[in-house]
């Protein structure tokens, strides 16, 4: 890995579901080696959009996805797996009818390493309500549990880079504290994060670096330090809202 150039780099990038209608319009952004950078922005402003063309879902239209220099533009997401990506969307991307250990087994299966399992044990060390609940069905879980199974899954792949959207939503303040300390954690492990969250205070909190999302353009960025400053003033300018 170059230190002198982003690990994720999206480059003038245009993008949308239907003929002719571009959600997403010439954005581009930059996720550095080991950081963590917040993309904030009113629902409907292209965010999620943004992260599913990252990781393949959608089609660029124009503009490229780079990682670590390689263009990864269009790349399906069992690929981007393989180069040391990993995506956490807001709706489940768990397997319903399968178990917690099972849908905890699928990812160690595909990595087939022996530091795979290894993680395996630890993760389950670390989230004993999931250990109780192993012959659980995934779809059986509360929307709490089944985010942390999300990151459950994320902690034993060790991603380098994770792309993590909304993962707070409908959460009460207390699991929602606790998600945070896990993206937290997935940087000291060593993944370079990209999250998109409806609490922006957090976001600006946890990001090295912060991009401001409207309309489908990148609208404001820099170092969250220059967010936090005046908080209500920038962003309540950015965004048109008040906090």
């Amino acid at each position: 890995m170059n230190r002198g150039r982003p690990l994720l780099a999206v480059e003038s990038v245009t993008c949308g579901y239907d003929p002719g209608i571009d959600i997403i319009q010439d954005v581009s952004i930059a996720v550095p080696p080991g950081s963590v950078v917040g993309l904030i922005g009113l629902n409907g402003a292209g965010k999620s959009t943004l992260m599913r063309t990252i990781c393949g879902f959608v089609r660029c239209r124009s503009g490229r996805v780079l990682l670590d220099g390689a263009d990864a533009t269009g790349l399906p997401p069992h690929t981007l797996i393989d180069r040391g990506v990993w995506y956490i969307p807001q709706e489940s991307s768990l397997f319903p009818y399968l178990s917690v250990r099972d849908n905890l087994g699928i990812v160690v299966d595909r990595l087939r390493t022996p530091e795979a399992r290894q993680r395996y044990e630890a993760v389950l060390a670390e989230f004993p309500l999931l250990q109780g609940r192993l012959r659980t069905s995934a779809g059986n879980l509360s929307g709490g549990q089944q985010k942390m199974l999300e990151f459950a899954k994320a902690l034993i792949v060790r991603p380098r880079l994770c792309l993590i959207d909304e993962p707070t939503v409908g959460l009460a303040p207390r699991l929602a504290d606790e998600i945070y300390r896990w993206v937290e954690r997935l940087r000291h492990e060593g993944a370079s994060i990209l999250l998109v969250d409806h609490n922006i205070r957090e976001v600006i909190e946890l990001s090295d670096v912060v991009y401001v999302m409207s309309l489908g353009r990148i609208t404001a960025s820099g170092p969250s330090a220059r967010f936090a400053e005046d908080l209500h003033g920038q962003v309540r300018q950015w965004l048109g809202i008040a906090l």
